[in-house]
């Protein structure tokens, strides 16, 4: 505990010992981005700016932010473009479909500038139907891959593709496949069933020639996990694979078929819940597969966010991804939910090591459809609700509103205040004019991210979680200023 507080009281002189050399600076005025539970604002910007004081005025806790403490860089945050997805704008006009993309991809005025977008290798169970760019007829196996084909995909994801990458050219983008097709699996069905031994070879290059005709198309796939959730088998499609059998794949097939390849497409494991980081572990601990792998990827339907630090401190050395998360609402209610939302996902994924924030999923009909039958996802909302060209925002799309605008690809956490934080408070002493007294103390900030920008700027996120409003004080570079948040508000504050 000594060194601890020892530990925090350095650094937070550091912080004081820069703001000398600082004090003739001016860090410039914050820019406010709020959400407030009533809806009163649904990300909207604040009309006036706060300038930074040298004075320490306002109430509440204090967020300290020490830019010289850099951390994992951010890859951006988006949502899944499932086939459901691209199958209903692509059912919009041109000009509606157009404008939806301007607003969801692009940066300027309002838009929200979704940064990271995740497809599916193949269909997921939110498309329409199930289908493999290699299926066969029953009986019939295709090991040249001779007939592989993306057919479904140039009728609605790569058209949708291509018109986000006319927005933004820089976008990442991950695939992620539920099933291998049927003819490759253990019980010949889109549900369930495991990958045959004898297939892994052919699985792998199905995976390459994926990656290489997008290529082709122009869109390049930065990342791939192995598999969708390996050990979930009710979806349809789903494929369950065991740890080691993923271990194996990677080590003997897809990290060499990649590299023969030349492809440089990232590799992720596990993509499934937060309990489960033993999965990942097993692979990693394997030097021959652990090569081939770039991190880990997590969903949130089980587990800790904690999770991902644990794994961190195993295995620095590789990276952590947050792949998916399910957010819904009540279609048409006063309120949104959204400081739980933030809470979890924006501040919880990226505090504990994530480069990225993926929600599930980009869009759906006032139904949640479309989504496949026996192990389809019928409570899957989407971001924005579409009813032909009518379109209406969910809690999701404002939760990565609150990131994905701000916090561009490239952006760096960086350290500031947590809860629970020992932290340093100097107060007059009454005996001595002019002393000061030091005591160390437990930070009470409200729950909060911090990130420097390529261009240099501050980005703070800030979730007040209580039932009252709250105040609270940043500290930067030895100047202050304050703000106060509704309860149940997010605000997204840049400087």
């Amino acid at each position: 505990m000594k060194k601890a507080i020892l530990n925090t009281l350095f650094l937070t002189t550091l912080v004081g010992v820069s703001s000398l050399f600082a004090q003739n600076a001016e860090p410039g005025k914050i820019e406010a981005w709020v959400t407030n539970a009533d809806r009163s604002a649904l990300f909207e910007k604040q009309a006036e700016t706060v300038s930074f004081s040298k004075r320490e005025r306002g109430w509440g806790g204090t967020i300290i932010i020490d830019e010289n403490q850099k951390l994992q860089t951010i890859d951006g945050f988006g949502f899944a473009l499932t086939g459901g997805s691209a199958e209903l704008m692509m059912k919009m006009a041109p000009a509606e479909r157009s404008k939806l993309i301007h607003e969801l991809f692009a940066t300027d005025g309002n838009n929200v500038g979704v940064s990271y977008i995740r497809l599916s290798i193949g269909s997921s169970d939110l498309n329409s139907f199930v289908f493999s760019y290699d299926d066969m007829p029953e009986g019939q196996t295709d090991m040249p891959l001779a007939k592989f084909d993306l057919y479904q995909d140039f009728k609605d994801v790569i058209p949708v593709m291509k018109e986000i990458l006319s927005i933004n050219p820089q976008i990442k983008i991950m695939g992620s496949p539920w099933s291998a097709p049927k003819w490759m699996k253990s019980n010949n069905n889109v549900r369930g069933g495991s990958l045959k031994p004898e297939c892994y070879e052919v699985y792998a290059h199905y995976l390459v020639k994926y990656i290489q005709s997008m290529k082709h198309e122009g869109i390049t796939i930065d990342a791939i996990t192995v598999q969708n959730e390996p050990l979930n088998s009710n979806n349809t499609p789903s494929m369950p694979m065991l740890p080691g059998e993923q271990r194996d794949f990677i080590k003997n097939n897809l990290g060499p078929a990649l590299q023969t390849a030349g492809i440089q497409t990232k590799i992720i494991l596990f993509d499934h819940n937060l309990d489960r980081i033993d999965y990942p572990l097993t692979t990693l601990r394997d030097p021959e597969a652990a090569k081939y792998v770039d991190g880990s990827g997590f969903h949130n339907y089980g587990g800790e966010m904690s999770a991902m630090t644990t794994l961190h401190n195993a295995r620095p050395d590789k990276n952590l991804y947050f792949t998916e998360q399910m957010v819904v609402e009540k279609p048409g209610s006063p309120t949104i939910e959204i400081a739980a939302q933030v809470k979890r996902l924006i501040i919880g994924a990226t505090r504990n090591w994530s480069r990225n924030v993926i929600l599930w999923n980009l869009a759906a009909d006032p139904k949640n459809d479309p989504h496949t039958d026996n192990g389809g996802c019928p409570m899957c909302q989407g971001a924005v609700i579409l009813d032909g060209d009518k379109v209406t925002r969910n809690l999701a799309y404002y939760v990565v509103a609150h990131a994905s605008k701000m916090v561009r690809p490239g952006s760096v956490r960086i350290a500031s205040t947590a809860k629970g934080d020992e932290t340093v408070n100097m107060t007059g002493d009454e005996e001595r004019s002019g002393a000061l007294r030091v005591s160390i103390d437990t930070s009470d900030a409200l729950p909060n991210v911090a990130f420097k920008t390529p261009e240099g700027k501050i980005v703070l996120i800030v979730v007040n979680d209580s039932y009252g409003v709250n105040s609270f004080r940043i500290q930067y570079n030895g100047q202050y200023a304050s703000f106060k948040l509704s309860p149940g508000a997010v605000g997204t504050y840049v400087w």
